[in-house]
């Protein structure tokens, strides 16, 4: 079962997230807040997934996310075990955006999303996928590399890569998780886990999401 947490200031929003959500039989809402006390929240509920808002008043989606993303500190790493993170939202300025990857969000979705992608968008990010909704549109992405530190020392990095890395990065920037993408290539799990490690790792340490955006400015997509 995959265990869903819902911040969000309407309460409206976050009865029909869990309407939906808990219509399938395979994921289950444990959790809702505003932003205040939202942290508290997901770190006493530990879900899979988070669907965290970006805008409200007082605690906005993005200070709880640099909270969770927060170093301890001592300088320890932060929480290893912390949900993979969806910012679903009704804005789709580029400068949300990029604070979300920057924070290291897995998914950004608009909030007149369909249900049926409401509920894959979960299950991809549950799986270990990343997912950007399609209505964002170039611009948003190239403002997003065109302010990211040493995005094109990333960008050339793609050249580095390996046949198979390239492969590996096209599945990846269309959200495939490794599961998938071990299955589309008859590879080991293990083996894609490592060849995803290290792609990232060449392009500069990015995340999943940075990285699918990279592949597409890249052509690797289909895309610009």
């Amino acid at each position: 079962m995959i265990r869903v947490a819902v911040v969000d200031d309407e309460e409206l929003i976050r009865s029909s997230v869990r309407l939906i959500l808990n219509s399938a039989p395979d994921i289950e809402v444990v959790a809702e807040a505003a932003g205040g006390g939202a942290v508290e929240s997901v770190l006493a509920t530990r879900p899979d997934v988070l669907l965290l808002d970006i805008r409200m008043p007082g605690t906005d989606g993005l200070a709880v996310l640099r909270e969770l993303r927060r170093e301890g500190p001592d300088g320890s790493a932060a929480d290893p075990d912390l949900p993979a993170v969806c910012m679903l939202t009704t804005f789709d300025a580029d400068e949300y955006l990029t604070a979300a990857l920057r924070l290291g969000a897995s998914g950004y979705l608009l909030k007149d999303a369909e249900p049926t992608r409401l509920i894959e968008t979960v299950r991809v990010l549950a799986a270990g996928g990343s997912t950007l909704d399609p209505s964002i549109t170039p611009t948003v992405i190239g403002g997003y590399l065109h302010r990211t530190a040493g995005s094109p020392e990333a960008r050339d990095a793609i050249g580095t890569l390996t046949p198979r890395e390239r492969e590996v990065l096209a599945l990846l920037a269309h959200g495939r998780s490794n599961s998938a993408i071990a299955e589309q290539l008859g590879l080991a799990h293990g083996t894609v886990k490592d060849h995803v490690s290290t792609l990232l790792a060449k392009l500069g340490g990015v995340n999943r999401v940075q990285a699918a955006v990279l592949a597409d400015r890249a052509g690797l997509t289909g895309g610009s």
